[in-house]
């Protein structure tokens, strides 16, 4: 069983991996208690409506509790929802854009029953396919206007937009950082920020680190999905495994920022038929390496005026002694 002992860094992992292997449909319970069995995984993220279909919020707390596993917050799903095909805060409809934000204002809710504070909203299904097809200009005040609705149902709660530049729809309404600040920007809301997400930022064809300097300093990061991949698509693959360099910049910049969020593995190991406990035990080890590397660099003076002249070929030398303990 894991423990949240203070200080001790938060890893959470994609719930819904931990059905490889169990029988029958298991609950969401289920999948807390087997995410419990992996080492240093001591948080958890829960999926609405989804992870609700057999608990009620405070059932689902009490389970967390009893397995040492601490809520990092809820991520609401609407493609789980035919009629939400077409957008829950872009579509035609106003009465499917009003279900939209109802369902919301009801994850919300269960979200304070559980004594969380920290929503995550991925809008993947807002968006449009062909041109011709959205009046863009309604689905952006649309969509705003779904937002600030939302912030304003609980003043006290955390909303994060996590973006991607498509899937399921061809294009999403928020497919990059910039287009995100600028909604947060317009929303006008306190309470609103940003999750990053390393696969969608490479597939956004950013870089990671830069991305979370610039939450940093137009708006709040409030998530960090932590995975990797080939910059094509959503791979989803294990921390590290493509561009561990990228992703050790991005936990040196998290800790220049002061981040002390969880950081949650948005990985697939269903894709491929992995162990979902031994990898999201690979995870957490890959995140502690790149952490331990992380911690040598971040007031590194060589590295510093290596960077302050843009050296890439001496801050490479850097990196890779702190990174695989070689020497320079």
């Amino acid at each position: 069983m894991s423990v949240l002992l203070p200080n001790a860094p938060r890893y959470a992992a994609r719930l819904n991996a931990f059905k490889i292997g169990l029988p029958g449909k298991p609950t969401a319970e289920d999948l807390v208690r087997r995410a419990a069995t992996v080492d240093g995984m001591n948080a958890a993220d829960l999926n609405y409506p989804d992870h609700f279909d057999h608990h009620t919020p405070e059932e689902m707390a009490r389970v967390m509790e009893d397995c040492g596993i601490a809520l990092n917050g809820l991520a609401m799903r609407y493609y789980t929802d035919p009629g939400f095909r077409l957008g829950a805060f872009t579509h035609p409809d106003a009465k499917v854009r009003r279900a939209g934000i109802d369902i919301t204002r009801k994850g919300l809710d269960a979200l304070a029953a559980m004594g969380g504070n920290l929503m995550t909203l991925w809008m993947g299904q807002d968006g449009f396919d062909y041109a011709f097809q959205g009046n863009y200009r309604e689905m952006w005040d649309h969509t705003i206007e779904a937002i600030q609705e939302v912030c304003d149902h609980n003043k006290a709660l955390d909303i994060a937009i996590e973006y991607k530049p498509n899937e399921p729809r061809a294009y999403a309404l928020m497919p990059d950082i910039g287009t995100t600040l600028l909604a947060i920007k317009e929303a006008g809301r306190d309470s609103l920020g940003v999750t990053l997400d390393f696969a969608h930022v490479l597939y956004a064809d950013e870089m990671p680190a830069h991305t979370a300097h610039l939450i940093a300093r137009h708006s709040r990061l409030l998530g960090v999905h932590l995975n990797d991949g080939y910059g094509k698509r959503d791979d989803g693959l294990m921390v590290g495994s493509v561009h561990p360099i990228q992703t050790l910049e991005l936990f040196v910049e998290l800790e220049r920022m002061g981040y002390a969020g969880a950081i949650y593995f948005d990985t697939f190991p269903d894709h491929g038929g992995l162990d979902p406990c031994a990898e999201a035990a690979t995870n957490i080890h890959m995140a502690e390496t790149l952490r331990t590397a992380a911690a040598k660099l971040v007031d590194d003076p060589k590295l510093a005026a290596a960077i302050a002249h843009q050296d890439a070929t001496q801050s490479l030398k850097i990196v890779s002694t702190a990174l695989f303990q070689t020497s320079q």
